[in-house]
């Protein structure tokens, strides 16, 4: 991946850590509790996440933890969705085939994000990857890198991050 060895960026695969499914809780809510910037990366898959994400969402944002009266250890924190597509960008819009643009698709994210507290901030979207040649794929982890280092450096204003549909746009 492309931002595996930046310094002060943390990937958490959770494939590579929970083959067996079964999130250990406490060790992923520490994980937020370190950072400040939160990226759920993953394929759009059925219009929504793979399912050990759902599952991770479903576990580690526990209520008194994540949201609740007493849950605010995340909020303020940033998140996004960095995601890849397997149809272009033009069947993701009302017209097209899929009927629903991506935002719309995002929905239960921003509105998670919402209820913990946390500032949703535009996804990074690649669509069509699996149509990509080597040559988009080194193109976009090169834009998904200069983004997260942008990102981590602080060097987005909040009204770009607020009013851009697409991170990938301000690159």
């Amino acid at each position: 991946m492309a931002v595996n060895d930046l310094e002060n960026v943390f990937v958490n695969d959770l494939y590579d850590n929970y083959p067996d499914f079964f999130i250990n809780v406490k060790r992923e809510q520490e994980l937020l509790k370190q950072h400040d910037i939160i990226i759920w990366h993953h394929p759009l898959y059925w219009y929504s996440c793979p399912s050990i994400l759902k599952e991770w969402m479903d576990l580690v944002l526990e209520h008194d933890f994540a949201y609740g009266r007493n849950g605010t250890r995340l909020y303020g924190k940033k998140v996004l969705n960095a995601i890849t597509t397997g149809g272009s960008a033009e069947v993701y819009s009302e017209k097209g085939k899929n009927h629903f643009t991506i935002h719309q698709f995002l929905i239960p994210f921003i509105q998670t994000a919402n209820l913990c507290g946390m500032q949703y901030l535009a996804p990074f979207v690649i669509h069509g990857a699996h149509m990509l040649n080597k040559r988009g794929v080194d193109f976009y982890a090169q834009r998904y890198k200069k983004a997260i280092i942008a990102l981590r450096d602080g060097k987005f204003t909040t009204a770009q991050l607020s009013t851009t549909s697409y991170l990938n746009d301000l690159i």
